[in-house]
């Protein structure tokens, strides 16, 4: 399906949107002060080594330290360097802190799986790279088995496998491989050929190759220099990545509305993809470029719970800590002839739009969706299998199930950054992420009983109550009486006073 890719750049940020006949399939959005790690290569220090969840805690001089699990080292290094001295490590390209060994060199195939507390230790540098963001208050997911993306192929420096991605067909794979392993022959590590390289030349495989091999020498010859908890790399910029990543052979057009970003996008497809070329263009129309397709009411939407259909039903998507829940609803769709009709054709259209608002609000993690209970198992199958369609165009890693014994269809998608409400939103101050409030009167009767507490530990001369104007404006209307009795009970006078800054739940209750 041919798609356009509109680029909207600004100092502080870099948004991008993939647009599909005219609808918003994919939003990207990159801010400088934001940006994302993923991909980073940092000269970490182990903090803290956890042997019960065989894991660690790195130091790359974030905020947060970042987790390393035994999963992602490579194995038995510790042994393998045992005893080599500092100056013989750093030699191999092998960062070390204080004469530790590092971890930097692949492991044997017949080397025993070693505890995490017998390969690194605390205090000891370590080559890492970031597996995912940073979510909520969880620190950045690393990696010691270190990756460099390139326009055509996946550089794997610390090990010698040849491999080819598994979206080309089976058929194609071994004579790409085969071909791979005569450009790779020398200068060792080992490479997977993506999926963009099923039609590269060798020329252009070459060039990809030793732009690799001379950024992994870089940052080998950096982890030698730096000292521990230092950025050795970083990944591409979200304008360069879009030409990495994003354009393909449906691609009509990328537009970016910056003369300048225009310039060195340009550059960077000159030297890297130079295919590209004629497909980027200056937007310099008097329109913000997002107007085109009214990109920003979509990102707007993004934000809201429910998604209105065409035929009237309507989607209601909430996103929680552990997974994100879907529910189908009819609404006002009444336009088939019988009721079974109007469920399977609603339910249908909820799967394209569910598909495509998974990519829009890019939600990962456990999506569970509820679709409306259906009698006939011909329409089952067909909505299941048109979201098996529709979460096929998805360039993230989706798995689905059947339905559960429930009826609900239970699915999985890759997550590696914030979601879309993540970046742009944050919980709200007055409900805290609730989505409620306790009402005004509910309020009233916490301050009340909160008075009485206090009158039977202290012995003020009077309370004063401060909160929000509606929760005054109740104590002097309907609940005046009730007050009026507490402070006959305490024996003590009860003023109020009403302070707009407050939210409806917040109040302080003064001791004079």
């Amino acid at each position: 399906m041919a798609q356009d890719i509109l680029i909207n750049w600004s100092p502080q940020e870099t948004r991008v949107a993939v647009v599909e006949q005219g609808a918003v399939q994919e939003v990207h959005i990159e801010r400088t002060l934001e940006r994302g790690l993923v991909g980073n290569i940092y000269l970490g220090k182990v903090s803290r080594v956890l042997p019960g969840m065989q894991s660690a805690f790195i130091d790359v001089g974030l905020d947060r330290a970042a987790f390393l699990h035994v999963a992602d080292l490579l194995p038995n290094i510790t042994a393998r360097h045992a005893g080599k001295d500092k100056a013989t490590l750093l030699a191999s390209g092998l960062p070390a802190a204080e004469g530790a060994p590092t971890v930097s060199a692949p492991a044997t195939a017949s080397a025993p799986v070693l505890p995490i507390e017998r390969q690194i230790f605390e205090g000891q540098a370590l080559l890492v790279q970031v597996l995912k963001d940073p979510i909520g208050s969880k620190g950045a997911r690393l990696t010691a088995q270190i990756s460099i993306a390139g326009r055509l192929l996946v550089f794997l420096p610390q090990d010698q496998h040849i491999g080819v991605s598994q979206k080309i067909p089976y058929a194609q794979r071994e004579a790409l491989r085969q071909r791979l392993v005569a450009l790779t022959a020398e200068g060792g590590g080992g490479f997977i050929l993506r999926t963009n390289a099923e039609d590269a030349s060798a020329e252009e495989l070459a060039e990809d190759i030793a732009y690799l091999r001379k950024t992994w020498a870089h940052i080998k010859a950096a982890s030698t220099r730096q000292p521990p908890a230092t950025l050795l790399y970083q990944d591409l910029t979200l304008l360069q990545r879009v030409l990495r990543d994003l354009v393909s052979a449906a691609t009509q057009s990328i537009q970016v509305d910056s003369k300048e970003q225009h310039g060195l996008l340009q550059a960077f497809a000159r030297e890297y993809m130079p295919g590209t070329l004629g497909r980027i263009a200056h937007y310099g129309g008097e329109r913000p470029i997002f107007d085109l397709y009214q990109i920003d009411e979509d990102i707007a939407r993004a934000l809201g719970r429910r998604v209105d259909l065409k035929s009237g039903g309507y989607l209601v998507i909430d996103q929680t800590e552990a997974l994100t829940t879907v529910d189908v609803n009819t609404g006002g769709y009444v336009g088939a002839r019988n009721f079974d009709d109007t469920v399977f054709r609603t339910n249908l259209e909820a799967a394209q739009a569910i598909a495509r608002q998974l990519r829009l609000r890019n939600l990962g993690g456990i999506v569970i969706v509820d679709f409306i209970d259906m009698v006939r198992d011909d329409h089952r199958e067909a909505v299941l299998a048109e979201f098996r369609k529709q979460l096929a165009r998805d360039r993230v890693k989706t798995m689905i199930g059947g339905y559960s014994q429930l009826g609900l269809v239970e699915m999985t998608r890759k997550r590696s950054r914030e979601s879309l409400a993540h970046m742009l939103s944050e919980p709200c101050p007055a409900c805290e992420g609730k989505g409620h409030v306790k009402t005004a009167r509910s309020v009233c009767y916490d301050i009340l009983r909160e008075i009485l507490r206090e009158a039977r530990a202290f012995n003020p001369r009077q309370f004063r109550v401060v909160a929000a104007p509606q929760v005054v404006e109740l104590f002097l209307d309907e609940e005046s009486a009730h007050l009026a009795g507490l402070s006959d009970f305490i024996g003590k006078p009860i003023s109020l006073q009403s302070e707009s800054s407050m939210t409806q739940e917040q109040y302080d209750i003064v001791l004079l």
